[in-house]
């Protein structure tokens, strides 16, 4: 790829180190720096005395945008603080704006800066696919979607997809189970009965009945209903003039089922567009972004969202950050509707970086047809139900920490809470918990979970004092962060396991609690468990710190229990198949790519087992012997 002779190319760095010369921004001299800056396009990094990170931007044009800082009127308190502390700046070309939104991204999440509104939205979106197999599977996918199949979305929501394919299932019977199911049935499933799948894998329909089928699925997908509907209309009036009566039933309650999706839809489009409607809300101390997504012309719901970092920022910059996130990570619609819409600067600046990154035009407009008006004062006003909803939530959370501080008699507000769970069977696949409770929620990013090892089988105490060891000896040595609480999962003997390892640990002054349940593991009728000479103490039912406990306490339970089932299925499914008779590594290997894990084997005939590469007739039939 031919570049200009100045271009340093992507990831290059042309401002390695900083100007400290006297001038704006607290001793960085500003115009110095600007003299020797490119006009290429790239991102910029600016930086205070400490080597902090303040802001990450991307810019068309490196030298006009960064000089736009350090002009006399800047547009807000906000960023003239900023400016206030620059001590030096730093920044990388590239070869297109795009390209810079992409870097951006990427650093404004590992980075954090202060100044920069962030969506912590690193939940992937949910797809529906369509497999390219000989018989195609519906299935839900969430990931970044690649050419090995067809993908639909992103939807706003697991239930949006699941809903979706179950219509589907309704309408088209696709088959939805996996390849490893599907090659090794020999009569058809419980979906086939309640009329949920037309049962390719076992022949009861032909390879061309089923394409049909998939295209008309895609069509209705992609929002093309009423070309579906006149198809299967055409279908049904052959199939009866040829008196195919049965068939021409299918046909009509097909037809039906589309009819009743359509009625059921309370804001549809007939045009079958697809368009993701973006909108900004600052009320009550709270920025809100929701996003709206329409697929097909169907309305599919909304996601409200709460950037970090907002700040005075406007309702306008949050929809121009959220553009700019958003899309450098999932793919564009059709047209995106805004409100409201972003500077004149911003938006022009978003619609050619969609447009470069999707490769055709995404327009960013607000709306003028009335449906399109209906869209966006819906996603307005779910986003002022959504702060509602956050400032109440946030207000019974205050309410329940300040509750529990006074039960508790401590010093010092709750700010971070932390709790211990134990899950075994009969001491195999020991795990152990820690989950944490920061803010106004659960902070699940700072979850860990521990492989207990090396204790006698079932001993609940050393498995508490091994967790609470190795979560803790960072904290003890000046790392990481010490809870304000810390909540065990059990009576007196785990708490004394827990606080004699943080005393050794020279951390014995952390406020330390168990829980033990109360009287057939009731609700409501939990003990709290000191470590020192206090008596037990049983908060009333309805105490609200006695209901934080429980939701963090049930928390760990939740996150222990399902680390140690997926331990202890991986430990006896991996232990069956090493100790198959003949079974080396190698085989082993082929099995499951074959059968997909110790299910599929075990559902395999020896015929089936002896079609494996490497596996012999005579070892088929060991293995099976040794599995049945």
């Amino acid at each position: 790829m031919n570049r200009p002779p100045d271009h340093p190319g992507p990831g290059a760095s042309l401002a390695a180190s900083p100007r400290c010369a006297k001038g704006a921004g607290g001793g960085f001299d500003a115009k110095a720096f600007l003299a020797s800056l490119t006009e290429l396009p790239g991102v910029y990094r600016m930086l205070d005395a400490e080597g902090t990170v303040l802001y990450v931007g991307k810019a068309k044009n490196l030298k006009k945008r960064v000089s736009s800082y350090f002009r006399e009127n800047l547009p807000s308190p906000r960023i003239a603080h900023m400016v206030e502390r620059i001590a030096h700046i730093e920044t990388t070309a590239t070869r297109s704006e795009a390209e810079a939104l992409l870097l951006e991204n990427n650093l404004i999440k590992s980075l954090n800066p202060r100044y920069n509104i962030l969506f912590r939205d690193d939940k992937s979106y949910p797809y529906i696919v369509l497999t390219r197999d000989a018989f195609p599977r519906l299935g839900f996918f969430r990931g970044n979607p690649d050419r090995k199949a067809e993908y639909f979305g992103p939807y706003p929501s697991a239930w949006a997809v699941r809903d979706g394919m179950q219509t589907l299932q309704k309408m088209f019977r696709l088959r939805t189970c996996e390849d490893t199911v599907f090659a090794n049935r020999s009569r058809p499933c419980l979906l086939y009965q309640i009329k949920r799948c037309s049962a390719p894998c076992v022949g009861h329909i032909t390879a061309e009945d089923y394409a049909r089928d998939v295209q008309l699925a895609a069509m209705f997908l992609h929002g093309r209903q009423q070309e579906v509907i006149k198809r299967l209309s055409r279908a049904m009036e052959e199939a009866s003039a040829r008196l195919a009566f049965e068939m021409a039933a299918i046909y009509r309650d097909q037809i039906q089922s589309l009819r009743q999706v359509q009625e059921k839809q309370y804001v549809s489009s007939a045009k079958g567009e697809d368009v993701d409607i973006v909108v900004a809300l600052r009320e009550a101390g709270q920025l809100c972004v929701n996003l709206a997504m329409v697929r097909g012309g169907q309305h599919l719901g909304d996601r409200p969202q709460f950037p970090a970092n907002a700040g005075d920022s406007t309702p306008a910059d949050a929809v121009a950050a959220f553009l700019q996130q958003h899309y450098a990570v999932h793919p564009a619609p059709v047209r995106i509707l805004v409100s409201p819409p972003p500077t004149e600067e911003e938006g022009g600046d978003n619609a050619n970086l969609l447009a470069e990154l999707a490769g055709r035009a995404v327009p960013v407009l607000e709306p003028r047809s009335v449906v399109h008006r209906t869209w966006v004062e819906m996603a307005i006003q779910n986003a002022r139900l959504a702060i509602v909803a956050r400032n109440q939530a946030a207000a019974q959370q205050e309410q329940r920490l300040a509750a529990l501080q006074a039960a508790l008699e401590l010093s010092e507000p709750l700010q971070r809470i932390e709790c211990f769970d134990i899950s075994h069977t009969q001491g195999e696949a020991t795990v152990a918990s820690c989950v944490v409770y920061q803010g106004n929620g659960m902070k699940k990013a700072d979850y860990r979970r521990f492989n207990i090892r090396d204790i006698a089988p079932g001993d609940d105490y050393a498995a508490m004092r091994q967790a609470v060891s190795r979560r803790y000896d960072k904290v003890a040595a000046g790392e990481g962060t010490a809870p304000d609480l810390i909540l065990i999962d059990g009576g007196k003997g785990q708490v004394g396991a827990a606080y004699g390892v943080l005393a050794d640990l020279g951390l014995g002054g952390l406020p330390l609690i168990g829980v033990a349940k109360g009287e057939a593991r009731k609700p409501g009728l939990e003990t709290l468990v000191f470590p020192d000479d206090r008596e037990p103490l049983q908060l009333p039912p309805e105490h609200p710190g006695l209901h934080l406990i429980q939701e963090i306490r049930d928390e760990a339970h939740r996150f222990a229990i399902t680390g140690h089932r997926a331990k202890r299925g991986k430990a006896r499914q991996t232990s069956r198949l090493e100790s198959l008779p003949g079974i080396g590594p190698a085989r082993r290997k082929a099995l499951v790519a074959q059968f997909g894990g110790l299910p599929g084997v075990l559902a395999a005939s020896p015929d089936q087992l002896a079609a494996v590469p490497g596996i012999s007739r005579e070892l088929a039939e060991r293995i099976y012997a040794a599995l049945h």
